[in-house]
């Protein structure tokens, strides 16, 4: 008699580093919008916080990311509820011409701030290596566009986007042991309060730290996420770290900058402001750890802020939400190269561009987020990833706060 003995496929072990990597990839999407969000511009919103009322504005970031949590999720589930695009979901909902005029608003604001986050790549670089930032803003942008030829686009940004705020984490961690900042400060701070002359920069934070554009950007990259790994379960929820990494980034700038510079009374206008003013009290070191941490916060905007403005580009004109689109592709690099020209020519972003992109950003924003919370509302569309009643209050209550901003925005720009 024959026996035959049928061997099976030894099945691969699901090791803690298996299971770890499993993790970081769930996460992935909030950890690029993390990314993104925390640019130049935060750093120098934060550091100003800081530098003029110390630890008193530690509470915002605190409200700031509540809200950014709020719509991140929302814009994640939208994601995961639809197989179709937000875009094309909002397009079908209020007509094309919603679409198309979220899709070129959002390029448009991307294209006008992106010489910002190139700035702030070369100057990073420029004052640790004591050379022209123009070199390195040719260098870096070099970079980014070749990011756009690889086949996999999406894994490569997030596992250079994963880089960089893990640089940034180090480096401002590292800030902040050297800063020794007072832990009864940092806890009244917490306590909310509005010091004398804060309202502009008040303003400021909260409307850079709740980006409701880089929350819907969620859903295009949970998409993308569900795309490449199909098998993978997500909730949602797998936002919550990336946008704690975001207010734990802001809040340890700002603390930092209390620690240092409050204290003492160095004002601070610039994102490089904070490094030269650790360098003679902590030394060379310290500056150079800080100057790391802004090239992080500016390159990874850089990248970012760019496949944001193309994604969003490209589903609008109906060439699709998704990184594999060679058309999107062409859009992101497209606002690299408007970015890194305007760095090289004038040095800063232009006063108009600043006050036309503010104009744009002033209607589009709250109209988006409007779009994004009814649709999330929308039983029809989102099934059982509908918006419960605690998101519906607190969304509500970020709609207002969007909207008070706006208000505000308004009258600093137009009337004032």
């Amino acid at each position: 008699m024959n026996n035959t003995t049928v061997m099976q496929e030894p099945q691969a072990a699901v090791t803690p580093a298996s299971r770890y990597r499993t993790w970081l990839q769930a996460i992935g999407p909030g950890l690029i919008t993390a990314a993104l969000v925390f640019g130049p511009s935060k750093i120098t919103i934060t550091s100003m916080m800081g530098a003029r009322y110390g630890y008193d504005l530690l509470w915002l970031v605190a409200v700031a990311i509540f809200f950014m949590i709020v719509f991140a999720t929302m814009a994640a589930r939208v994601g995961i509820a639809t197989s179709e695009s937000l875009l094309t979901t909002i397009g079908r909902k209020w007509g094309n011409a919603a679409r198309i005029g979220i899709g070129v608003g959002v390029f448009f604001v991307c294209a006008s701030f992106q010489a910002g986050n190139s700035i702030g790549t070369g100057i990073a670089v420029a004052e640790a290596t004591n050379t022209s930032p123009v070199i390195w803003i040719v260098v870096f942008n070099i970079l980014a566009i070749g990011m756009l030829f690889f086949r996999t686009f999406y894994n490569m940004l997030q596992k250079v986007m994963i880089a960089l705020i893990a640089l940034m984490l180090v480096a401002f961690m590292a800030t902040f042991v050297l800063s020794k900042p007072s832990l009864s400060g940092m806890a009244g701070g917490f306590v909310p309060s509005i010091p004398a002359g804060s309202e502009q920069l008040l303003i400021a934070f909260m409307a850079s730290c709740f980006s409701i554009v880089g929350a819907i950007y969620q859903s295009y990259l949970v998409q993308e996420r569900k795309r490449i790994s199909p098998e993978a379960k997500q909730t949602g929820r797998e936002t919550y770290p990336g946008m704690i990494i975001l207010g734990l980034l802001s809040a340890i700038v700002m603390v930092c900058s209390a620690a240092v510079l409050n204290t003492k009374g160095i004002p601070v206008n610039t994102a490089t402001d904070m490094a030269r003013a650790l360098e003679p009290i902590f030394g060379n070191y310290a500056s150079a750890l800080f100057l790391s941490g802004l090239f992080g916060a500016s390159f990874s905007s850089l990248i970012g802020n760019a496949s944001l403005g193309g994604t969003l580009l490209g589903d609008a004109l109906g060439y699709g939400g998704q990184l594999q689109s060679s058309m999107v592709r062409v859009f992101i690099g497209v606002i690299m190269l408007v970015g890194a020209v305007i760095a090289v020519i004038f040095g800063k972003l232009p006063l108009e561009v600043i006050v036309l992109a503010q104009a744009v950003t002033i209607f589009i924003v709250p109209f988006i987020g409007i779009a994004l919370y009814l649709t999330a509302n929308d039983g029809k569309i989102m099934g059982p990833y509908k918006n419960t009643l605690f998101i519906k209050i607190a969304g509500a209550a970020g709609l207002i706060i969007m909207l008070l901003l706006a208000a505000s925005n308004v009258k600093t720009l137009f009337f004032s």
